[in-house]
């Protein structure tokens, strides 16, 4: 019996370790040891174990918020959610990762990075036992069990409320499209989306901008937009504090911290962050371009992709440098030039440590060191390191020149060749040359005749070390060497080893003769030709002179001297 007593007391010594000067407050702690909980909301019949925690739940069915920010007016519901709040004001992050000093605001973002490093997934669903990072993310996943969406795609398992909703979303893999429009005959999957769609005909934008009188086709355009003038970002991620306009674009973004990818293409399994991405990806699939230039009707498959297109249209280029007034039409194209300014290259290779401005420009020399060349021309089977010189490739096969100048309709394969052939039109010559100040329309005239000046012959034949200024020269001098006549007639089959000298020799097909003696009439095939006929007219003007024929490339030229050795005229 007294051992009995002596365990009794060793377990009532357990039960008072803990001291409150209080006896509400030990009433309280005694509920957690035995997790009764006797508050229960008359609202929701939710229970706590605390009255306070009571009173604090209330005002979430009452919409109250007693506790405000002194600095921005924000308020919030619990005391708690304030102090957390403050801590965005302040910058302090008190709670830091061990394993890689990422630090957080608060305790419970800690615990969710925490299960990045750990891989864990401590949220299982009792029905099917798939597992989640976090809570929120199986409530969301639990509401397919329910019956509060009974009705389940049979194709992707996508649940639904209503029966309505499954049979608009079953359109989607069936591709059927029973909306069409009756000025156009475009066909749609959804009836609002032709709604939508009816609106550019009709040029209606009935929502407006209190601010700037913008209009939008759609309500949600507007939304969007009026954040523009408010610069708010309500929604915060509890993982790394990145701010967000909207809830959709947090709950989008905290799919980069669990690396879930939950919307998946039931035709092609292809997974995706976003919902936006999935229904975008499902226009290669149906071949639908919903979004429609009002101006050149021209068709994108993404609206942001549409949006980008405007701007040819407007001209306007909102992303403006600070530095130097440049503005750009994508604000990328803005964060690419200001790394000029501030000469940062962030990307390095691992191999010979160049660096790059632009991550693409890292990717592209990365192929120098690995040599690939995975991009392949069907018809030629010639391999490019990148998919836009095959593309451009392309072009010499299909003859396609689809940039086309506004002024004279010439056409051009690349567009900047039309660009440089613009030149042409403005008269610009934007390149000078230090020394003499000669002007021209492109960088590489300038550079060749920079050449003149310095007398450099940078490129060497290989095979009888002959020096050329140019590229060019070079090539054509090897021809010498090989022979080789790749220029041949289509009528005659005769092959030349350069183009002008084909083109010379089509004139004997053709008949024609463009060169015209102004003194006498007579025309010539050949400019070589005209120019020693031009000597019969020179000589009777000329006195004293003696002819001597030298021989290049197989052709006679008359060099006139005079009798005093003075050059007259050369061909």
């Amino acid at each position: 019996m007294g051992l009995f007593m002596q365990k009794r007391n060793l377990m009532s010594v357990h039960y008072v370790t803990s001291h409150f000067v209080q006896k509400s407050s030990l009433s309280n702690h005694m509920f957690v040891q035995t997790e009764e909980k006797p508050h229960v909301c008359e609202v929701c019949n939710k229970s706590f174990t605390q009255k306070a925690h009571l009173n604090e739940h209330i005002l979430i069915h009452t919409g109250k918020k007693p506790y405000v920010c002194e600095l921005c007016n924000r308020s919030f519901t619990q005391k708690s959610n304030l102090k957390t709040h403050m801590l965005t004001h302040t910058g302090e992050k008190p709670h830091v990762c061990e394993i890689c000093n990422k630090s957080f605001a608060r305790k419970s973002c800690l615990n969710n990075h925490m299960l990045i490093h750990t891989g864990e997934k401590p949220h299982v669903c009792d029905i099917c036992n798939k597992s989640f990072t976090e809570k929120r993310q199986l409530n969301k996943h639990i509401l397919i069990h329910t019956e509060a969406y009974p009705h389940v795609c049979e194709v992707c398992k996508k649940a639904f409320t209503e029966k309505g909703d499954l049979n608009k979303h079953i359109l989607l893999h069936t591709g059927k499209k029973p909306h069409v429009c009756e000025v156009c005959n475009k066909s749609f999957t959804l009836k609002g989306v032709l709604n939508k769609h009816i609106l550019i005909h009709t040029g209606e934008k009935p929502h407006v901008c209190e601010v700037c009188n913008k209009s939008f086709t759609q309500r949600g355009g507007l939304s969007k937009h009026i954040l523009l003038h408010t610069g708010e970002k309500p929604h915060v991620c509890a993982l790394c504090n990145k701010s967000f306009a909207k809830k959709t674009s947090l709950n989008s973004h905290m799919f980069i911290h669990t690396g879930e990818k939950p919307h998946m293409c039931a035709l092609c399994n292809k997974s995706f962050v976003q919902k936006t991405s999935l229904n975008d990806h499902m226009f290669i699939h149906t071949g639908e371009k919903p979004h429609v230039c009002e101006v050149c009707n021209k068709a994108f498959t993404r609206k942001v992709d549409l949006n980008r297109h405007i701007f040819l249209h407007t001209g306007e280029k909102p992303h403006v440098c600070e530095v130097c007034n440049k503005s750009f039409t994508l604000k990328r194209n803005l964060n690419k030039h200001m790394l000029l300014h501030t000469g940062d290259k962030p990307h390095v290779c691992d191999i010979c440590n160049k660096s790059f401005a632009c991550k693409f420009s890292l990717k592209n020399h990365m192929v120098v060191h690995t040599g690939k060349k995975p991009h392949v021309c069907e018809v030629c089977n010639k391999a490019f390191t990148q998919k836009g010189d095959l593309k451009k490739h392309i072009l010499t096969h299909t003859g396609e020149k689809p940039h086309v100048c506004e002024l004279c309709n010439k056409s051009f394969t690349l567009k900047r060749n039309l660009n440089k052939h613009m030149f042409l039109h403005t008269g610009r010559k934007p390149h000078v040359c230090d020394i003499c100040d000669k002007s021209f329309a492109y960088k590489h005239s300038l550079n060749k005749h920079v050449l003149l000046h310095t007398g450099e012959k940078p490129h060497v034949c290989d095979i009888c070390n002959k020096s050329f200024a140019y590229k060019l020269s070079l090539n054509t001098h090897i021809l010498i060497h090989t022979g080789e006549k790749r220029h041949v007639c289509e009528i005659c089959s005769k092959s030349f080893v350069y183009k002008r000298s084909l083109n010379s020799h089509m004139l004997i097909h053709t008949g024609e003769k463009p060169y015209v003696c102004e003194v006498c009439n007579k025309s010539y095939t050949l400019k070589w030709n005209f120019k020693k006929h031009m000597l019969i007219h020179t000589r009777e003007k000329l006195h004293d002179l003696t002819c001597v024929t030298n021989r290049l490339d197989d052709r006679k030229i008359e060099i006139c001297m005079s009798t005093d050795n003075k050059r007259v005229l050369s061909l």
